[in-house]
Order: C-alpha cells, then structure tokens, then sequence
C-alpha cells in the first residue's frame, strides 16, 4: 500500500504540474497524501514541520543566494542591452547560411555564462525570429535552436557551467564545478553537433514552406544603435567565468577555514561549500561590474533590480517545494521498497542507477533542478559510498547527475519548455517533437551511453 501511495502521489504531481497548478501548492498537498495513504496518517503534522518544511527552507537557505544573484544578473544583462548584444553579434558572425548553429551558440555562451534559460529565451528570439523571417525559414523551428542551446551542453555536461544544475551535486559527492572535464566535454560536443544536424535536418525538408504567415507573438526588432558593444557586453560573463575559476580551484582552497568545523557553522567540511561560495562572490562581482559598465543605459536601475529580485523567488520555492516533496516521500518507511527497487536496477552499479534515477524524478516534476535534488537527496548518500567501495571516481558521479538532470525534464509539462513556446508564440503541436529531440532524446542516449562507457572503462 505505501509504495501504490508513493507512484500514485508521484503520478498525481506529474499530472497537476501539467495542468499548470503551482507546485508550491501540489507538493506539500500530495506528500501528505503519500504520508496518509502509507499509513502513517498520525505522523502527518511531523512530516510536514519536521521534514517536509525543514528540507525545504534548508535548500532555500543553501542556493537562496544563488538563484537570487543569478537572477538579477540575468535581468541586469537584459535590461542593458548585453545579452543581445552578444546573440546579435554571435550571429552576425556565423551568418544567415548557419542559422541554427549560430543560435545554439548564442544561447550557449549566454546559459554558460550563468544567465537562467527563461532569460536567455526572452533575450534571443527577437533575433532569432529576424533571422529566420530574413532567410525565409520556417518559424516552428526556432524553439527546439533555442531549446539545445539553453537547455541541454551547457546547463549540464560542460565542466565550469554557471548554472544551479552543476553546482548541485558538488555538495553531495565533495566535487567542484569543474568535475570530470573530458566526460563533460565530450558529451557536450556530441549533444550540441547531433542536435544541431538534426535541426538543420528538419529546416531544410520543410525549407520550401518558408518563415509562414499569421504567427503570433512576433517581436519588434530593436536598433543595434541601443546596444553596447560586443566586447563590452561579455566583459560581465568573461568576470563571471573567471573569477569562478580562480576562486574555486586557488584562492578559496588557500583560505583558512578551521572554523567551519565548529558546530555553530554546521561543523561543514570546506569541499562541500567552496563551489557555492564561489558562485556567490562570481555572481556578485559580475553583477557590479554590469551596472558599472552600463550605469546610463539602465531606464530604472532599481525597478530592474527589484524585479530581478521578483523573478529569482518562484523559482526558489518551486525547487524548495518539490526538495520538501522528495524528502517527505525519502523518509517513508514504504520508500526503502522503491530505494532498493533503483539501486538494483543495476546491482553494483551506482552510475546507472544514479542515471535512471534523476531521469525520472526530474520526468515526474518537471523540473531538472528538483529531480536533481530529490534523487541526490534521498539516495546521494548511498551513490557516494557505492562510488567510493567500487573505486568509482566521485567526479564521474557528479558529473553524471549533472547530465541526466537535463533528460526527462523536458516532457511537455517542463515549465521551460511551456515558457519557451508562449515567448516564441508557438504550440507543442507545431514544435515540441523538435524540442523533444534535441533536450530529451539525444541527452538521454548521450547519459545513458556515457555511463556504460565509463562502466566499461572502469
């Protein structure tokens, strides 16, 4: 009966997250369904303060921060003119001949430079919908560009990325964001060169219908006049990527930090907070250097920052919710069932196991952020000390769950996926088959091959 109770509460978030219900609401709602229908109905007030809240107002606590300073630069970096100015220029370098590459590459350098995937989206498809309707391509592909380059190599296979996705498992496996930089690579480059081969594929059999008429949502391109020079407008990215590097791997390790060892600061060892540190300092730096750099383009610098303040919360809860879900569910006696049921999928083998588990948590949320944790959080623990007995290094793990976080996520109920088609005035219909391809099925043959590989080799 507990385990019926926990896939049907795990069914049940999957269908009402897409029906577009707040997930702030479900997830509270439906782990205490899960408590309930397990039998363990007496507990309920006991998961909800002592488990269900404290997990997640403790990841709120933990990347608050982050999402919050991530956010503002992304809106910093719009309300600037920056991020188009570098898509802008990007594409003007590859060329119209190249349409979907230099998009992908747009919105990759943006997404690796720690701009959140919505932003990257509402900053590139003015330009991309130029591109397209000047080359008289059809419009419907213009998602799935914006799609592999927002939401897939960048996000989470290439060492370094800025993005919530890679700085998430360096607290559970004691790595850093530059984990195992060969798999990452590798992996980023096929993702992004099948991806891109696919797209071109699909634009060139429907070349012959054109950009088509009567869109919707068709943006209003802006003179290149408004927008700050190139060089300029990476500067903010080029500190973020920098300053990250430096602070991860030299200067933070040369701290002397005996102290977080003393209770009162968790009794933490420095490993599972330097990436988070980090990012911090990265982020805060870089978003300085923006309001310095562009201090006069800026209509209202406050309202900008206000509302970049606005947009890092839903995103903060939302993930702390479903953290909140995935501990309530991790803490049910029937979950050791359902535990022990993933582990065995592949006896012996953390790597796969860990694949297929983050595979389909972040399929059922919806949300590659909160698989990601769920599965860290109620089986991270597990996957460390099967890696560490099988000789397995830890920077596979870490790089691996990465990676499998930004698979199944993308299922029509994604909320970036529902975002992106709203921004580009588009229906899955016309375009999510494309998105598909290139977010979902070729990242999750590239984990699931990558993890065999490395089950191989090791």
């Amino acid at each position: 009966m507990g385990v019926t109770a926990i896939v049907v509460s795990l069914v049940l978030l999957m269908y009402f997250a897409y029906r577009g219900v707040s997930v702030i609401i479900l997830a509270p709602l439906l782990a205490m369904f899960a408590v309930v229908f397990s039998g363990e109905s007496s507990h309920i007030m006991g998961y909800y303060t002592q488990v269900f809240m404290v997990k997640a107002v403790g990841f709120i606590a933990k990347y608050f921060p982050i999402f919050l300073l991530g956010a503002l630069f992304g809106k910093l970096m719009q309300d600037s003119g920056s991020a188009k100015s570098i898509a802008r220029s990007i594409i003007k370098a590859v060329g119209e001949k190249r349409s979907a590459l230099a998009i992908v590459l747009s919105c990759g350098l943006l997404t690796y430079g720690g701009i959140s995937a919505f932003v990257v989206a509402f900053a590139v498809y003015p330009l991309a919908a130029a591109l397209f309707k000047e080359a008289n391509l059809p419009k419907k592909y213009i998602p799935a560009t914006i799609a592999l380059g927002a939401f897939t190599f960048t996000m989470t296979c290439l060492p370094g990325t800025n993005q919530i996705h890679n700085i998430i498992p360096s607290s559970f496996f004691g790595t850093d964001i530059y984990a195992a930089p060969v798999v990452g690579i590798i992996s980023g480059a096929i993702i992004m060169i099948l991806g891109v081969l696919w797209v071109n594929y699909r634009i060139n059999k429907d070349k012959a219908k054109g950009y088509g008429e009567n869109h919707t949502n068709e943006p209003e391109i802006h003179s290149e006049k408004s927008l700050p020079i190139f060089y300029l407008a990476i500067l903010p990215i080029v500190v973020v990527i920098l300053s990250n590097y430096l602070f991860t791997k030299y200067l933070i390790p040369s701290w002397n930090v005996e102290y977080l060892s003393d209770s009162k600061f968790g009794s933490v060892p420095l490993n599972k907070v330097s990436s988070i540190w980090a990012m911090i300092i990265s982020l805060l730096a870089a978003n300085l250097v923006v309001i310095a750099l562009f201090f006069k383009k800026f209509k209202n610098l406050n309202k900008t920052l206000t509302d970049g303040t606005l947009g890092s919360l839903l995103p903060t809860f939302n993930t702390g919710s479903e953290v909140g879900y995935g501990a309530t569910i991790a803490a049910l006696a029937a979950f050791a069932i359902v535990k022990e049921a993933v582990i065995n999928i592949a006896p012996g083998n953390p790597m796969i196991s860990e694949v297929v588990a983050i595979n389909v948590l972040a399929g059922i949320t919806g949300s590659a952020s909160g698989g990601l944790t769920i599965a860290l959080s109620a089986l991270g623990e597990t996957y460390n000390q099967m890696a560490q007995t099988a000789g397995i290094p830890l920077e596979w793990m870490h790089r691996l769950a990465s990676m499998a976080s930004g698979g199944f996520d993308s299922l029509p109920h994604n909320g970036a996926v529902i975002t992106l088609l709203t921004i580009c005035g588009l229906s899955h219909k016309q375009s999510y088959k494309d998105i598909a391809m290139v977010s979902l099925v070729i990242p999750v043959i590239m984990v699931f091959s990558m993890a065999i590989i490395l089950s191989v080799i090791h």
